[in-house]
């Protein structure tokens, strides 16, 4: 079996090395048996690393300095993963920026090391960009836009974005131009990532990495197809327009294409930029408290999430009345969430805010994890289980309980990535979109002050009440809407307690 999955993996990079030279205008960066190779050497290092250091024979967990020989082993292999997703690029910076927001799941050795990935893709030459444009859009750059901007906005891992102006209006916009390689390599590069999974697996019985392989060979397809984004732009513009305050550039259809978008151009500054939250006289706390409305409906009403919240996705400002504005931006990567999912969601936030551990279980079961429903009610909250059984709502998360929650996770990391790869799928976005708000909130300072909470419970106690106060009986309802007022009365006087609190 394990000759066999090394077999197939050098027959498939085999395969489409003729595929990719000529596709990538003889890049031998995107040559598969050169990107197979990188990822096989690195990927056997990483191992060998492991079984000669955190999981020799001689290295006792009982040992007083286990706790640096293990951090020192993460650290190690976090970097040697981190220089294979520089050189590969592509979809392997795409996994690294995964696992880099998934602060609340994985050792900080490996996110620390790899969130850089979200502010350091690598940048394509123009040249490069002109050319994907003229194969797309059938026409040369300068009989589209007047000028472009050589220096990118930003550079991501599939694409990157450059400020323009369109010839015909004169109107400033903002270019997405897919990697010239991307395309090429994806499907090889998923497959590679794959068969090194598989055999990690055969070596490391514990290491479950299959549902990371799943989510990427899921949603790749639909990232590098930039109608898909477009039509997610649209459908999103259309749900959230009675919120004033949310701004999402519209699409210019006629200048776009499967690897090209041409989009509103909109100022702001990132939404972690305290300094220009600073110049600006922006409040955090406003800025954190409609982060959450916004993604509270995303999840709790509508069940359409925009799953890829890093800071360099939101942006912050004022318009011309001077009100606060959030911009979300790049609309690839949605989670559709079914209707029994995201009710039985919202349960599982129920009782966890009402400190109930019965249905804790209850629902976490429903999600495909029982015996280890701790655990997964810790992945969600993202709080430690003494604070789950304390009460979340009631008490505040400090600097010690985070770097204790941080800590404790190589832990049970064993633990994780069995729920990880056994729980239901849908709620695999939801925890990498809630780590990547958490961490907003904890670069605004918002985090202890439960500001972006407040909206969640609302949301949660809607999605719960709604359906049964329009299939029930009349009695049944009317008890229904007394429950739900009084929830949301509970609710209103506990925040004005905390806002009592924090203003003493």
């Amino acid at each position: 079996m394990f000759c066999r999955t090394i077999g197939l993996g050098i027959l498939s990079g085999s395969i489409a090395t003729a595929y990719s030279v000529y596709d990538n205008d003889f890049n031998i960066d995107s040559v598969g048996i050169v990107r197979f190779s990188r990822a096989t050497i690195t990927g056997l290092h990483v191992m060998y690393h492991y079984k000669t250091t955190l999981y020799a024979p001689s290295v006792d967990k009982l040992l007083p300095n286990y706790q640096e020989i293990r951090s020192k082993s993460h650290g190690k292999a976090a970097e040697m993963l981190l220089e294979l997703c520089r050189v590969n690029k592509g979809v392997y910076i795409k996994i690294g920026q995964h696992i880099g927001a998934l602060e609340n799941l994985f050792p900080k050795e490996y996110t620390d090391t790899l969130k850089v990935l979200h502010s350091q893709a690598p940048i394509t030459p123009l040249k490069l960009i002109y050319k994907v444009i003229k194969e797309d859009l059938k026409h040369d750059v300068d009989e589209i836009f007047s000028e472009i901007d050589p220096k990118p906005l930003g550079a991501a891992s599939l694409a990157q974005v450059h400020k323009a102006k369109l010839k015909s209006t004169g109107e400033d916009v903002a270019i997405k131009v897919q990697h010239s390689y991307v395309r090429g390599d994806a499907k090889i590069d998923i497959a590679i990532i794959e068969i090194l999974v598989k055999i990690g697996s055969y070596i490391f019985p514990d290491f479950k990495f299959q549902w990371l392989v799943n989510q990427t060979k899921q949603n790749i397809p639909k990232e590098l197809d930039f109608m898909i984004e477009a039509k997610n732009t649209e459908t999103i513009r259309s749900m959230f327009k009675h919120l004033k305050w949310l701004k999402i550039p519209k699409i210019f259809n006629e200048y776009s294409s499967s690897r090209v978008l041409t989009l509103e151009f909109v100022e702001g500054g990132q939404i972690n930029d305290l300094d220009y939250i600073k110049q600006n006289r922006l409040k955090v706390g406003e800025i954190s408290n409609k982060l959450g409305c916004l993604y509270s409906e995303m999840i709790f009403k509508n069940g359409f999430v925009h799953s890829d919240p890093h800071p360099g996705n939101l942006l912050v400002n004022r318009d011309k009345n001077g009100e606060l504005n959030l911009v979300l931006l790049d609309h690839g990567l949605y989670a559709t969430l079914s209707d029994s999912f995201r009710l039985t969601y919202a349960k599982l936030w129920m009782s966890i805010l009402n400190n109930n551990h019965n249905k804790m279980k209850k629902y976490c079961t429903k999600l495909g994890v029982a015996e280890m429903y701790g655990l997964l009610v810790c992945m969600v909250a993202g709080r430690t289980w003494d604070s789950v059984q304390d009460g979340i709502v009631t008490k505040k998360l400090t600097s010690d309980e985070k770097e204790k929650f941080q800590s404790g996770i190589p832990l049970v990391l064993t633990e994780t990535l069995y729920i990880l790869q056994t729980v239901n799928p849908q709620i695999l976005l939801l925890l990498k979109t809630n780590d990547l708000i958490r961490g907003i909130d904890t670069t605004l300072g918002t985090l202890s002050k439960l500001t972006s909470l407040r909206p969640m419970t609302v949301s949660c106690i809607n999605a719960v009440y709604d359906k049964p106060l329009h299939t029930s009986s009349f009695w049944k309802r009317l008890r229904t809407l007394f429950q739900k007022q009084w929830s949301l009365l509970r609710v209103k006087l506990f925040y004005l307690y905390i806002s009592f609190i924090d203003s003493a």
